[in-house]
């Protein structure tokens, strides 16, 4: 194991006067660049920089001195921004690199198998390797002992989810030469399901700044679609959650289409289900009611075709294995034997993240979207506080299976078309405003289950696709969403979701609004609230839209917001983080077409904002074909990770010809991008960002 950079907590000097490891990290503070200068031995020629620090001769003569030199302080858009690329690679400003880490594949142990080329690796193949499509992530730093939570920059646990397959480069192509998927088997099935969930890494810097995983730690893990986990909270043990395998209703097999993330004070990781509909499919004669139309649940789902081999998935034999998803689960990375946990007291939707926050009383909040076009916000506050004194306690652990949930409805305010207003919070509480046995929730669990369907009962606002949720760290009670898009924004026939709760899903067709102002709004926005009296857990807020994201070109209702330009133009805001300095790290998921409605915009990419000037600045564009999503630092901010997801993705990529389809990609894999690694297909992979000369990323 590399102790070079390790720190010693340890106090041997009781008195009040400044110890030398204060010094020095004050020193790092104020030029992190000097981080590895000063943290080893080499850093004893260099304390007449800490400027205060006399040299440690014992005679009466005045110590030396050096020329006083005031460091650079910290800027929050301390880069260069960079312009478009189509190109199939990671491009950053000048003086950072960027370095492909972690792929799919990857084994995580020393006796699992390699990544096969060709695509052939089996179901217990992929059960030992590196997920696929890689999304929300968060860096756990180990302690000074290297075996619990602690603050370590060098080394620690990269915990990151496995959202979903590309089957055209996931499966080498099978016999029928019209479609590469064909004869579809259970293997299949169990192999996809195998690539989905989340990974657990161990992972150190090595003496050249290098990242390396640790292949024979005991902390690596796959969590996947056939791990057991354990249902808690108002919902488990629920009717609608029990099946036949598991009549108690607390058990599941998995988690599918893990997507945003978050992390908490007590060193866990939230993961978030978002997609789960579109695994689950029918055979034979079945007719779906209002809650799965509500959830989009359909015949052929998004044509994995697992509902055809594995009768779980098969909502004919097994109709409540569907309300077991699209939970918040809760796994434990420096516990490899526990089982994750879904927490239903947080609501049952397409999460995309969890935003937690502690607000001033101890209660701990969690903000979320629900991704998909004419949803929700929503918020989560604990019934219990946290207690900071001891933040691994059970009793904080448990913070997450008791509160109450809310829905935001944005109102316009006094003045109507001026893109602001105030808003409120409104709870999701059997037995209150209309959730009652009247109106089909039978109880606070049926809630939960249903709480798409609560939110209609209550009028929450409908978003443009509300994604991830950001919370300013240096501003208490200011919170960010992004709205990616909406193509049924402001067209005909209006209609909105019912408040019985009998709307398909994204079948509804809103008028424009304040907090919503574009028709067909192609580009998406993000929208930003602050809490009354900067209080986490208020039910009132005031809110305006930070950015409209679109074409400078355009004039008319179409028009962004005058902070982007075409040195920084983008669409579709998804990803959405804050680093502890207070910079806003925007990720797009949007277009790449680079015509039409997004000429110039280019591969999709992530950007840096300014929240108090709204000044948006381009940091990194991705690979061809690609998104960009999930973003993490060490402690120092020195090293950051970010994900870049599905390269190569057919969709509107610019070199598509006119009848190419996914079948044609299954047996050319190469033909879009080759990314990360050249004459191989393209795989997701989590890039390492470092900036050449040892500083804080951003600054």
């Amino acid at each position: 194991m590399a102790d070079t950079l390790r720190d010693d907590d340890g106090i041997s000097n009781p008195s009040f006067n400044l110890h030398l490891t204060q010094l020095v990290d004050e020193a790092i503070a104020r030029q992190p660049n000097r981080r590895l200068l000063l943290k080893t031995g080499l850093g004893m020629a260099a304390i007449p920089f800490l400027g205060g620090l006399a040299a440690c001769g014992g005679g009466d003569d005045p110590a030396p001195t050096a020329p006083v030199v005031t460091p650079p302080s910290e800027q929050l858009l301390g880069f260069q921004g960079i312009p478009t690329s189509g190109a199939d690679t990671v491009t950053v400003p000048p003086g950072y690199v960027a370095t492909p880490f972690l792929p799919w594949g990857t084994p995580l142990s020393l006796s699992a198998p390699g990544f096969a080329a060709d695509a052939s690796n089996t179901a217990a193949d992929q059960e030992q390797q590196v997920g696929d499509n890689h999304d929300g992530m968060a860096f756990f730093g180990f302690n000074t002992e290297g075996n619990a939570l602690g603050e370590r920059n060098d080394e620690g646990l990269l915990v990151f989810n496995h959202e979903y397959i590309n089957p055209e480069y996931f499966y080498k192509p099978d016999t029928d030469p019209t479609d590469w998927l064909a004869p579809f088997t259970f293997e299949k099935a169990r192999k996809g399901l195998a690539a989905h969930g989340g990974t657990v890494a161990h992972v150190r810097r090595t003496s050249a700044g290098e990242w390396e995983l640790v292949r024979n730690s005991p902390y690596n893990r796959r969590i996947h679609g056939n791990t057991p986990m354990t249902i808690q909270g108002p919902a488990a043990g629920h009717a609608l959650m029990q099946t036949a395998a598991d009549p108690s209703g607390t058990q599941v097999l998995g988690m599918l289409n893990n997507c945003g993330n978050g992390r908490t004070p007590w060193g866990t990781f939230l993961t978030c289900e978002e997609n789960f509909n579109g695994y689950f499919g029918w055979n034979g004669v079945f007719t779906r009611n209002t809650l799965e139309a509500r959830y989009g649940l359909s015949e052929t789902g998004f044509g994995y075709r697992w509902h055809t081999v594995d009768p779980r998935f098969d909502m004919a034999a097994n109709r409540n294995e569907a309300n077991r998803f699209g939970w918040i689960v809760e796994v434990d990375p420096f516990s490899p034997a526990s089982q994750p946990v879904k927490r239903t007291a947080l609501g049952r939707f397409k999460h995309e993240n969890a935003e937690l926050v502690v607000a001033s009383n101890g209660k701990v909040v969690v903000y979320m979207g629900c991704d998909e076009v004419n949803e929700y916000a929503y918020k989560f506050v604990s019934s219990g506080t946290f207690d900071a004194s001891n933040p691994t306690s059970l009793a904080n652990r448990n913070l997450l299976s008791d509160g109450t949930l809310y829905v935001a409805r944005f109102d316009a305010g006094a003045v109507s078309g001026d893109r602001m207003g105030n808003g409120v919070w409104l709870p999701l509480v059997f037995g209150q405003n209309g959730l009652d046995v009247g109106n089909g929730f039978a109880d606070q669990g049926d809630v939960m289950i249903k709480a798409r369907q609560a939110a209609d009962r209550v009028g929450a606002t409908m978003m443009d696709r509300p994604e991830w949720v950001a919370a300013n760290p240096t501003k208490p009670g200011e919170v960010f969403m992004t709205c990616t898009n909406n193509s049924r924004r402001g067209t005909t026939p209006a209609s909105s979701n019912s408040i019985d709760g009998t709307s398909v899903s994204s079948s509804s067709r809103p008028p424009v609004d304040d907090a919503n102002p574009r028709a067909s709004n192609a580009w998406g926005h993000i929208v930003r609230w602050n809490e009354a009296g900067g209080d986490a857990t208020a039910l009132s807020f005031d809110w305006d839209i930070f950015l409209l994201a679109g074409q400078p070109s355009f004039t008319d209702q179409r028009a962004p917001s005058s902070n982007i330009t075409m040195d920084n133009l983008f669409n579709s805001p998804d990803g959405l983080a804050f680093d502890s300095f207070g910079r806003m790290w925007i990720q797009t998921d949007g277009n790449f077409s680079n015509t039409g409605n997004f000429a110039g915009n280019g591969n999709n990419q992530m950007l840096v904002g300014d929240p108090q000037t709204k000044e948006v600045r381009r940091f990194l564009v991705g690979p061809s074909g690609c998104e960009v999503t999930g973003i993490t630092w060490t402690p120092d901010r020195t090293t950051m990770f970010v994900n870049i997801q599905h390269p190569g993705e057919l969709g509107a990529h610019p070199r598509r010809p006119p009848t190419y389809s996914d079948n044609d990609l299954a047996r050319d894999p190469t033909v879009f991008s080759q990314w990360p690694t050249a004459g191989i297909r393209p795989r997701s992979a989590v890039v390492v960002v470092r900036r050449t000369d040892g500083g804080v990323i951003g600054g």
